[in-house]
C-alpha cells in the first residue's frame, strides 16, 4: 500500500528529463500540444488524457464544471481497522457513502464502524480465505442489497533483507498482499456481473513499480497485484465492472512503524512520508471518478516508473538512498525517544 523507494519521490527537478513543449500530465506523463490543439477543435481522440479535455471544457463549458452530486455508494473496505482503510472508510462515510468494515481485527472494524455510524458496519474478514470472502459477500448483500464498491485495502509486511526472512513471512506476504485481493476480485465479481454493475479499487503500491531493500517479498506482491488487477481489466473491459488502481507513495501506518524497527529497511525512510488522511483522499477521489490508475507523487510518478525498468539505475541509486534513509531513520528513532 505504500512505496518503499521514496527517496525517488525528492529526486531534484533537474533529474527529470524536461519534456519540451508538451504538457505534463497530473500522473508525471507528457500531453502533446497537437492533442491539445486537436481538442480545441473538436477532435479529441479516444486516447487523449483526460486532464485535456477537462481544461478544454473548463475554458469554454464552465456549466459543465460544477460540482456534481455523487450518487451514494456502498463499499466494502478491507483492512478498515486502521491506517490507509480507516481513514478512506472515515471519508467515505463524510461523504454520505455506507461502509462495510472489514478487518482480521474484528473490534478494530467495530470502532470504526460504530464511529461513522449512518448503516456502516463491520464485519470480520481473512482475506486469504476464500469461505470467508463468500460469507462476507453474503452479508453484505443481505444488508446493503447489493455492493457498488470493493476496495482491496488490506496488506502486510515482513520486513527484512530477503535471506533474513523466513519462507513463512514470504509465503504469507504473498498470501496476503497478493492472493487476498485476488480472491476477494474473484469472488464478487459475479455478483457485480449479476447486479449489473460494480467497481473494484485496489489499492497497491509505488513498490509496484520499484522493488526496495529489506522489503523483497512486499515489492514482489504489488508486482503481481498490479499485474493480476490490469490483465483482469482487459479481460472484462466490454462488461460493466470498473476497474480502479491506486498506488500510494510510503505512508505513516503501523505498518510503516513496523519497518522503521528494522535496519534493513532504512531505504523505505529516506523522504518523509504522506499521512493516510492525504491518502484516503486520493483513494476516494479516484473511485468516484472511475480512475484507471493513479500514482504518488504525481509529479514524478514517469521518473519513478522508468527508474523501476532501469537495472542498473536501481544499482546506482542503492546506496545514496540507503545513505539518506538511514540518517532518516536514525532521526526519526531519537524523535520517538
Amino acid at each position: 500500500m505504500r512505496s518503499t523507494s521514496r527517496f525517488l519521490a525528492s529526486a531534484p527537478t533537474s533529474s527529470v528529463r524536461a519534456p519540451g513543449k508538451a504538457d505534463r500530465h497530473a500522473d508525471g506523463d507528457c500531453v502533446r500540444t497537437t492533442d491539445i490543439r486537436a481538442a480545441v477543435r473538436g477532435q479529441v481522440p479516444d486516447v487523449c488524457p483526460p486532464f485535456v479535455t477537462d481544461r478544454i471544457r473548463d475554458r469554454h463549458h464552465p456549466e459543465l464544471t460544477m460540482p456534481r452530486k455523487i450518487r451514494p455508494k456502498t463499499i466494502l473496505i478491507t483492512g478498515g481497522a486502521s491506517g490507509i482503510g480507516a481513514e478512506t472508510a472515515r471519508l467515505a462515510a463524510r461523504k454520505g457513502h455506507r461502509i462495510a468494515v472489514s478487518d482480521v481485527d474484528l473490534a478494530g472494524a467495530k470502532a470504526i464502524a460504530d464511529e461513522l455510524g449512518g448503516g456502516s458496519f463491520a464485519l470480520p474478514l481473512d482475506i486469504t480465505n476464500a469461505a470467508q470472502w463468500e460469507k462476507a459477500l453474503d452479508t453484505v448483500w443481505k444488508t446493503f442489497d447489493g455492493l457498488d464498491v470493493l476496495i482491496n485495502n488490506a496488506g502486510v509486511v515482513h520486513p527484512g533483507n530477503a535471506r533474513s526472512v523466513d519462507n513463512a513471512g514470504h509465503q504469507r506476504t504473498i498470501d496476503i498482499n497478493f492472493m487476498g485481493p485476488l480472491k476477494g476480485m474473484l469472488a464478487v465479481f459475479p455478483r457485480m456481473l449479476a447486479q449489473g454493475h460494480g467497481q473494484l479499487v485496489t489499492v497497491c503500491s509505488m513498490s509496484a513499480f520499484l522493488p526496495s531493500p529489506g522489503l523483497a517479498s512486499y515489492s514482489a506482491s504489488k508486482h503481481a497485484l498490479r499485474a493480476f488487477h490490469h490483465a483482469m481489466g482487459m479481460e472484462e473491459r466490454k462488461g460493466p465492472i470498473k476497474f480502479t488502481i491506486v498506488h500510494p507513495t510510503a505512508t505513516e501506518t503501523p505498518m510503516l512503524e513496523q519497518e522503521a524497527q528494522n535496519d534493513d529497511t532504512a531505504l523505505a525512510f529516506a523522504a518523509s512520508p504522506v499521512t493516510p488522511q492525504y491518502v484516503a483522499e486520493v483513494i476516494v477521489d479516484a473511485m468516484e471518478k472511475a480512475k484507471l490508475e493513479v500514482f504518488m507523487p504525481q509529479d514524478r510518478a514517469r521518473w519513478i516508473r522508468n527508474i523501476g525498468t532501469n537495472a542498473q539505475m536501481l544499482r546506482k541509486l542503492a546506496d545514496p538512498g540507503i545513505e539518506a534513509g538511514v540518517a532518516a531513520l536514525n532521526a526519526r528513532r531519537a524523535a520517538k525517544g
